[in-house]
C-alpha cells in the first residue's frame, strides 16, 4: 500500500450569491457546488524518506506555500505510518480558474494520505483540517453535490442532475481577492427560500468580472449562443450546460483557439472517492 493515484476533481458553482459581509471580512455566501468528471492528477509514493516531496507541474510556486505540501503537512500529527512522501502533480485544471484546482488537490491529498499514512480521520475531521487550507476545501472533502453556506463550510448534500458541461478557460487569471475587496461587489442578495429554482439565481461577482476582465464577458457571449452559460466562483472560468455529451464536444470544436477547454459530466458522488474506494477494494 504504498501507491496510489487519485483525480483532483474540477468543480462548478452552478451559481453564487453573496448575503453579507461580516465583520473580519469574510462573506457569508450561498452556492451551489457540483463535480466533476475532471481534473488534476496526483500521484502518491511512500517513501523512506521522512520528507515531503512535491514534483510535476508546480513550477513558480514555492513549496511551503504549495497546498499540497499544506494539506500533506497538516496530517503529520496524525500519521501512523512513519514514511515521507513524494507527489506528482499533472495539471489540467486552470490555477485561477475558479474551478477548485488548489483546493481539489488539497482536498485529494489529504484522502490519500490519510489512507497511505493509516491517519484513521473520519471525512469531517479532514473537513475541519481541510476549512484552515481554504474555504472551498471542505466541498472536495465530502464529495458530493451540496448546497454551500456560511462562508462555504455549511455544507448539505443536494440532488441535482447529472449534466454535460463545457468549460471554458479564457486565458486571464482572476484575483478572488481583488473580487472580494471590490466596493462594487454585490453583498446584500437575500438568502434562499425553500422551494426555489435554478432559474432564480445568478452569480454575484459575475458583472463584476466581466467590467475587469473584458475577455470573460466575451467567453460568456459567445457560451450563450449555444446554451444557458454563467461564470464559476470568481471566474475566469465560464461553462454551458448541455443534456449530451455530442453536443458539448461539438461546441468545443468551434471554441476560438485562444481559449482553452474541455468536456466533462457532472457527478453526484466525487471520482476521487470512487477511485479511493476501488483501490481499498484491490488492496484488501
Amino acid at each position: 500500500m504504498n501507491k496510489l493515484t487519485l483525480t483532483a476533481p474540477a468543480k462548478l458553482n452552478l451559481f453564487l450569491h453573496i448575503n453579507d459581509r461580516r465583520a473580519d471580512g469574510y462573506h457569508e455566501l450561498e452556492s451551489l457546488f457540483t463535480m466533476l468528471d475532471f481534473g488534476d492528477e496526483l500521484r502518491f509514493e511512500l517513501i523512506d524518506q521522512n520528507e515531503i516531496f512535491i514534483c510535476g507541474d508546480v513550477a513558480g510556486i514555492n513549496k511551503e506555500d504549495n497546498l499540497i505540501f499544506k494539506a500533506a503537512n497538516a496530517l503529520l500529527p496524525y500519521r501512523k505510518v512513519k514514511k515521507g512522501v513524494n507527489v506528482h502533480l499533472t495539471k489540467h485544471l486552470p490555477m485561477g480558474g475558479g474551478v477548485g484546482g488548489g483546493s481539489s488537490d488539497a482536498a485529494t491529498t489529504l484522502l490519500a494520505l490519510n489512507t497511505l499514512w493509516g491517519c484513521s480521520l473520519s471525512i469531517q475531521d479532514l473537513a475541519e483540517l481541510g476549512l484552515k487550507l481554504g474555504a472551498d476545501v471542505p466541498v472536495f472533502i465530502h464529495g458530493k453535490t451540496a448546497l454551500a453556506q456560511g462562508v462555504g463550510e455549511e455544507l448539505t448534500p443536494f440532488e441535482y442532475p447529472e449534466k454535460w458541461y463545457l468549460v471554458i478557460a479564457p486565458g486571464v487569471h482572476v484575483s478572488t481577492v481583488k473580487v472580494f475587496t471590490d466596493p462594487d461587489l454585490p453583498r446584500s442578495t437575500p438568502k434562499l427560500k425553500t422551494p426555489w429554482k435554478m432559474a432564480e439565481t445568478r452569480n454575484d461577482c459575475e458583472e463584476l468580472v466581466k467590467k475587469l476582465y473584458p475577455e470573460v464577458e466575451k467567453t460568456l457571449t459567445w457560451l450563450l449562443k449555444y446554451a444557458p452559460s454563467r461564470m464559476t466562483g470568481t471566474g475566469s472560468c465560464c461553462f454551458a450546460v448541455f443534456d449530451d455529451e455530442q453536443t458539448a464536444l461539438r461546441v468545443l470544436q468551434e471554441m476560438p483557439s485562444s481559449w482553452q477547454g474541455f468536456v466533462a459530466k457532472s457527478a453526484r458522488e466525487s471520482i476521487t472517492h470512487k477511485q479511493l474506494a476501488t483501490w481499498l477494494n484491490k488492496e484488501k
